[in-house]
């Protein structure tokens, strides 16, 4: 006997295959060179901006204000191995503030001028120079000698001083002080009061020892 079932096709329908019209072909070009050129825009506005944050740093380097530099290069105490030199104690010095600034100028109101031994005052010059205005890239001699009402060394000092110099050296700090302004083309800046520390090792012949000539003395401001 035959089955009177009718045989199953399995074979699987056909995908329809879509016709796209010339307008979908062009949106989807448009659509290319819209994306194309958002990132085009996109890439050019990061380069620009990366140029002008490079240009922006270069500009804050070279007009960023550099303090002054301090150096000591004298400092004597004639008479330092007589036991009576306090009598005429003096003590000179000869220092340079520089202006290392390429396109900044420094104005300093009066300097001053003070010395220490043992974190005591025992010196005080006033207007120890007078109002100037330092160019860039320029350097500006500093001397004075303390004496007189300006030094203030009692015996007992003296005989500290000769203790110390006993043991081959004698410390001092020579301080300079003064209020700067900083000057960027016609641009002043505020008022800053600079200090310059110098420490100053002395030897048994009363002169600056090797080890403290020449030296940057520290500087900060307040």
């Amino acid at each position: 006997m035959h089955s009177s079932r009718l045989p199953v096709s399995t074979q699987q329908p056909q995908p329809i295959k879509r016709q796209h019209t010339a307008r979908y072909y062009a949106h989807r070009v448009k659509e290319s060179l819209t994306t194309r050129l958002s990132k085009f825009i996109c890439t050019i506005f990061l380069a620009l901006l990366l140029v002008v944050g490079i240009l922006t740093f270069i500009l804050w380097l070279s007009f960023r204000p550099h303090r002054p530099r301090f150096h000591i290069h004298q400092f004597s105490v004639p008479g330092l191995n007589q036991a009576t030199g306090f009598e005429n104690a003096e003590i000179t010095f000869n220092a340079t503030a520089r202006n290392a600034n390429h396109n900044i100028g420094i104005y300093y109101d009066q300097m001053d001028g003070a010395v220490y031994y043992k974190d005591q005052r025992i010196g005080l010059i006033s207007s120890l120079l007078p109002p100037f205005y330092q160019g860039p890239k320029n350097t500006t001699i500093v001397h004075g000698s303390f004496t007189g009402a300006s030094l203030t060394v009692s015996s007992q000092r003296w005989t500290e001083f000769m203790n110390d110099r006993a043991k081959g050296t004698v410390v001092f700090r020579l301080d300079l002080t003064s209020a700067i302004r900083f000057k960027i083309s016609t641009w002043t800046s505020k008022r800053h009061r600079v200090h310059a520390n110098c420490d100053v090792d002395v030897g048994q012949d009363g002169l600056i020892l090797a080890i403290s000539k020449d030296k940057r003395c520290p500087v900060y401001f307040t």
